[in-house]
């Protein structure tokens, strides 16, 4: 099965949408009447005759020390009386050509609840000079000289700064903070929290996502620093210098410095997150020793929070309005206290909202299912807990194939499908046997949850010096032998010498999903996935044993929906 060639374009807008947003755009640039009226169509006229009335908006181009000019526009409540102030937010650009106009749809909302707005493109995005620094430490000055220019405008009150970031402008907006005190709370959504972890799991690159960023990029207007660690990722080498250039643009890295401002941090993030590292999310999360509060969400990444930046209503967008006025003052929110601890949707219900006070009460205790040989005329192996298993041996083929196991058929769109209660469905008794490891547990004898951590322990044979596996655990159905994706990792080993066995222990992706009565826990362990860039070389093989003292598991937070 391949992945389809779609961009990783998580703020990917139909052609109606962007012509909704250069409407509003015009019509907030110039509210006159023919403008304003455009706008009946999507039922929104009235909206913005109301915004022409309490509030300004112009473009405006801020020209930065070393003379680029970034893509700036900036909105402000009127008739504030002589002296008086409003807190401000600031909006670094999402990884999308609409630059700053991403956020256009929430400005009015913002605006209305007291808040100027400062939307803008970073340096090399959309309409801003410059070269792409990838959240660096250059975007991190220039968010400094911003806030600046923000703080020189009159009716702005210096002491009450916030920063909101989707994406690749949450990255900035978490950085930045690290670095300038006088932004006083951040919301980032879909962020990242060590984007080395995201580039480089279990010693696999995740090239997919990499290369569709790249080309949202555009090469032509990166940074030669850039350009040579994209090569360098390209070829398969991962050395200091790109782990450091991963490092400094890691928020994990800095939070020391949340911890002693205690900066109030909201963050979200997704269970079927394609692009960035979940467990540094919620690393950093746990990290945090501020007022903190995580979202996740059914999905993949940009999905949930698309339809708030569009103006319409979203978790991540409410959220964020109530972080910014219980922290800045203003009044955008529903008037509700924001919500602090972990906050999260079980796949694929989007009407689910689960909330603990820390990871650690969120999570399940895992439960441990030893890995099996076959039994006798059985086409799979079985996964039970009870006493470990040994003294087995599996052998899969490595032909360069992928099976119809992948992480997902499509970057960005298959976790749009789940928000939609259209999850993907995987023919798993279609698998071919010879390429693939598969174990099974018994139907399940009532509704169960998996909440949490998983990891699995497997010994690893390769023929070659190198080898590759991808492991999914499916909620399977017995009865069609189609399956539903729960969670999923890469693992890659280098060894001495081809036929040596190791041991591998590795995490897998976080979850939360609930799995129906009579389902199966279904774990695949093949060798391919056009997600990943492999180290297996065809034709070979690799086995997968399980010798006594190191038993292979799989360890799955498992309970009853009422834990």
């Amino acid at each position: 099965m391949s992945v389809d060639s779609t961009p990783a374009q998580p703020f990917a807008h139909s052609a109606d949408d962007i012509a909704k947003l250069e409407a509003i755009d015009q019509a907030l640039n110039d509210p006159s009447p023919r403008n304003i009226g455009r706008l009946d169509q999507w039922g929104l006229a009235d909206t913005y005759e109301i915004f022409s009335e309490i509030g300004t908006y112009k473009a405006v181009k801020i020209t930065l020390k070393d003379t680029v000019q970034l893509d700036a526009a900036l909105s402000i409540p009127r008739h504030l009386a002589p002296g008086q102030v409003c807190p401000a937010i600031v909006m670094p650009a999402p990884l999308s050509d609409l630059g700053r106009r991403a956020y256009i749809g929430m400005v009015h909302r913002l605006v209305q609840g007291g808040y100027a707005v400062l939307a803008y493109s970073q340096r090399g995005l959309a309409a801003s000079q410059g070269k792409i620094q990838v959240a660096g430490p250059q975007d991190v000055t220039d968010a400094t000289e911003v806030i600046d220019w923000l703080v020189g405008q009159d009716g702005i009150d210096p002491e009450r700064i916030g920063f909101f970031g989707a994406s690749y402008g949450a990255g900035t907006s978490l950085l930045a903070a690290a670095k300038d005190p006088r932004i006083k709370a951040v919301a980032a959504t879909s962020a990242w929290g060590d984007l080395f972890a995201s580039l480089y799991e279990n010693g696999t690159r995740h090239l997919k996502a990499f290369e569709e960023l790249v080309k949202l990029f555009k090469e032509e207007n990166c940074s030669e620093e850039f350009l040579g660690i994209i090569q360098k990722i390209r070829g398969g080498v991962i050395d200091d210098e790109v782990r450091e250039f991963a490092r400094v643009r890691s928020p994990q890295h800095y939070l020391e410095a949340y911890n002693t401002s205690q900066t109030p941090i909201l963050m979200t993030t997704s269970w079927h997150e394609t692009i960035f590292s979940v467990p540094a999310v919620i690393d950093l999360f746990t990290g945090l020793q501020g007022p903190k509060s995580l979202l996740v969400q059914v999905g993949d990444h940009g999905n949930a929070e698309l339809p708030g930046l569009m103006g319409l209503i979203s978790k991540p967008t409410e959220m964020t309005y109530r972080w910014m006025d219980h922290y800045l003052g203003g009044s955008a929110g529903d008037g509700a206290e924001p919500r602090f601890g972990i906050r999260s949707e079980y796949m694929h219900n989007l009407l689910s909202d689960v909330r603990h006070e820390d990871w650690e009460s969120y999570a399940l205790p895992p439960k441990r299912f030893h890995l099996a040989d076959a039994a006798a005329g059985e086409r799979d192996a079985r996964m039970a807990e009870g006493p470990a298993q040994s003294g087995w041996t599996r052998a899969v083929k490595v032909t360069g194939e992928d099976t119809e196991a992948v992480v997902a058929p499509k970057l960005i769109q298959t976790g749009l499908a789940e928000r939609a209660g259209l999850p993907h469905v995987y023919p798993t008794a279609d698998i071919d046997r010879g390429r693939a490891a598969i174990w099974t547990t018994a139907p399940l004898e009532r509704a169960m949850q998996v909440r949490g951590s998983l990891e699995a322990r497997v010994t690893v044979t390769p023929q070659e010096k190198s080898a590759t596996i991808v492991a999914y655990l499916m909620d399977c159905d017995p009865a069609t032998g189609k399956a539903k994706i729960i969670t999923n990792a890469p693992y890659t080993l280098t060894n001495e010498q081809a036929g040596r066995a190791t041991t591998v222990t590795f995490g897998l992706q976080p979850a939360h999903y609930v799995l129906a009565k009579g389902r199966q826990l279904q774990l695949i362990i093949d060798t391919q996935d056009p997600f990943f860039a492999g180290d297996n070389r065809a034709p070979s093989s690799i086995e997968f044993s399980s010798p006594k003292d190191a038993e292979s598991y799989v360890d799955v937070p498992l309970g009853t929906l009422e834990d």
